[in-house]
């Protein structure tokens, strides 16, 4: 079995048309991947979840505990997709691993996923935080924070279309900038703190923690290094450069999380963080005064532009890869000789993510909406691609590895129950947004129940 597309280029009997037979091209190095991983999981997060966090872990030890865990579990999850994507090098990531481990149906319904809900969602989301701070710095009247959504979204996406190099320097660029801020504010917080000691200020909202919510919060910061596999076609010497990336891309992660942490604890204090709104702009202020509440709007405004710039070069590969797959959709498997980008995959994609935004301006909490709408379904789908390295190993033992999941098989269970309980956190936790997301992977599944030829084994 071929790992990847076929040499030739050619595709399978029934799939996609010659003009969409050209192929992505091995064009990314490990720091390209690192840049990508780093710049989808730092995004806004970092600069609001460590206040909930603060809220509900108990104690500062317990919540710095947390934030390691969370780092722990990403790296476990992360090792199971280097196994994955090493082995199966291929534009469709998670798509193409449950489209051979359980067949084309259910990899059709993860494809609509990723065009419907997933990453279309997380575009928007992250469009959203970006006009919320940009308003803050150059308002646009009503619906300004909608306007600046659908603006990053048509400008990103034009940038993404112009060619995989001109998407990789844009985000190596803006991933710069990222964590050069998460440092600033480091740096910030160790090193500037006011002198009036924080340890005076009343004890925490809760004297226990609850790691359930704990650790929804975390996870959320730590999401989207999974958007690696997505370029594992386009990575030069994958079995060394994906596996190398993502494990040195989450420890950094995990350690700037720490430090940000520390550095919000030293400035003000757990009780502090909890009652903060905006953590990262309330420590600024207290350190720096209003000038330093600016800058940080300015760094969140960078921080969401670099996941959402991110998000959609990884998010149309699959979109692409489910083209090739599907003969109802092959307009979305045109893949540009000259600009090596996946065009059409990339236009609808962002057609999707504009109709979010608009859902988002008329129910006026854009960013809280898109955060139910998505969460449900990203989370089941972990689960089952977990579960894809068990069948897999199973199924096809004789494949090589280049990279197999060290302390196989607890790493892989340990992301697989971690992902089961925040997909059950999720339905319990959150409310009619994440209703509306169920409700568009149901149409998807009746849709692929009445599509001829949805029941054919997956062939790679």
């Amino acid at each position: 079995m071929s790992n990847a597309f076929p040499a030739s280029n050619k595709p399978a009997s029934g799939t996609a048309p010659r003009e969409a037979t050209h192929a992505p091209r091995p064009m990314l190095k490990t720091l390209d991947i690192m840049a990508l991983v780093v710049g989808i999981v730092i995004g806004a997060g970092i600069f609001s979840a460590p206040s909930l966090v603060a809220a509900h872990a108990g104690s500062p030890t317990s919540m710095m505990i947390a934030w390691m865990v969370g780092g722990l579990i990403s790296i476990a999850g992360a090792m199971c997709y280097a196994e994955l994507a090493s082995t199966y090098p291929h534009a469709g990531g998670d798509y193409h691993y449950l489209r051979r481990a359980f067949g084309a149906r259910l990899a059709f319904l993860f494809a609509w996923a990723r065009l419907t809900v997933i990453p279309t969602g997380s575009i928007a989301l992250l469009g959203f935080i970006f006009g919320d701070y940009a308003s803050q710095i150059a308002n646009l009247g009503p619906g300004s924070s909608a306007i600046y959504a659908a603006a990053v979204i048509v400008l990103l996406t034009a940038v993404n279309i112009a060619g995989l190099r001109t998407g990789k320097w844009t985000q190596n660029v803006l991933t710069a900038l990222e964590v050069g801020g998460v440092l600033l504010i480091i740096a910030v917080g160790l090193l500037f703190a006011p002198e009036a000691a924080p340890a005076s200020a009343p004890a925490p909202a809760t004297a226990t923690a609850n790691w359930g919510l704990v650790l929804i919060f975390v996870m959320l910061t730590y999401g989207g290094w999974n958007e690696a596999a997505y370029v594992s076609a386009e990575a030069m010497g994958p079995s060394r450069s994906l596996p190398r990336a993502l494990f040195w891309s989450l420890a950094l992660i995990t350690l700037l999380y720490m430090l940000a942490n520390l550095a919000y604890l030293n400035v003000l204090g757990q009780a502090g963080m909890a009652g903060s709104s905006a953590v990262a702009a309330d420590m600024m202020r207290r350190a720096l005064g209003e000038p330093g509440a600016q800058l940080i709007a300015l760094l969140i405004a960078i921080s969401a532009l670099t996941s959402a710039n991110a998000t959609i070069l990884t998010a149309a590969r699959t979109t692409y890869a489910f083209g090739r797959d599907t003969p109802a959709f092959s307009l979305l498997a045109k893949w540009h000789p000259q600009w090596n980008t996946p065009v059409n995959a990339l236009w609808v994609q962002a057609g999707i993510a504009l109709a979010l935004v608009m859902l988002g301006a008329y129910t006026r909490s854009g960013f809280a909406t898109m955060v139910e709408y998505t969460a449900p379904v990203f989370w089941l789908f972990f689960v089952l691609s977990g579960l894809s390295l068990f069948v897999l190993r199973r199924k096809e033992p004789d494949v090589p590895r280049p990279f197999r999941v060290p302390l196989y098989p607890l790493t892989p269970l340990v992301f697989v129950l971690t992902s089961g309980y925040l997909f059950y956190a999720s339905l319990r936790h959150t409310g009619v947004g994440a209703l509306a997301g169920v409700a568009v992977l149901a149409i998807g599944a009746v849709f692929m129940l009445i599509s001829p030829g949805r029941g054919a084994s997956a062939k790679p």
